[in-house]
């Protein structure tokens, strides 16, 4: 069921999620409304994905991404949270984040420590980065669905 609706297009605002990515990962995450992670496919299974980001008109980077729970933190709300592989200089919360899902990497697990999953979403986003310079992931990036419609612009940007 992982790879049956992909690739998956989605579009919404960036609000504020539990303040774990950057803090205790030192990987920041990017989530997306209640309403939103409810829009996903009820049958999408959970786990960490990859593809392509754009935040607002901005440029299309890499993504890895997790649905789920969270085991580690055992959240009680499904998220979707998007790590986009770009160091960003500011935050960008009320923003018009748009992602194309095009890969599976792994289901979600537990660890048993901070340390372990840190190790495990370094190598989510090495995988991650090989996947997406393969040419049948690489020409999503120039998807028109990256491109905002004018009169849409928000923030300012």
């Amino acid at each position: 069921a992982a790879m049956r609706h992909l690739p998956y297009f989605c579009r919404g605002e960036v609000v504020k999620g539990f303040g774990r990515g950057s803090k205790e990962l030192g990987i920041p995450t990017a989530n997306f409304s209640e309403q939103v992670v409810e829009s996903f496919p009820s049958d999408i299974s959970t786990g960490i994905y990859y593809g392509w980001a754009c935040v607002g008109n901005g440029d299309v980077h890499k993504m890895v991404l997790s649905i789920g729970w969270n085991p580690f933190y055992k959240n009680i709300k499904k998220s979707v949270e998007t790590h986009i592989i770009h160091t960003f200089k500011e935050d960008f919360y009320g923003e018009i984040l748009s992602i194309v899902i095009t890969g599976y990497i792994r289901p979600e697990k537990n660890f048993d420590s901070v340390e372990a999953l840190i190790s495990a979403i370094q190598e989510d986003i090495e995988e991650a980065k090989r996947q997406l310079d393969l040419p049948e992931h690489l020409k999503l990036k120039e998807d028109n669905f990256f491109h905002l419609p004018e009169g849409k612009i928000v923030n300012n940007h």
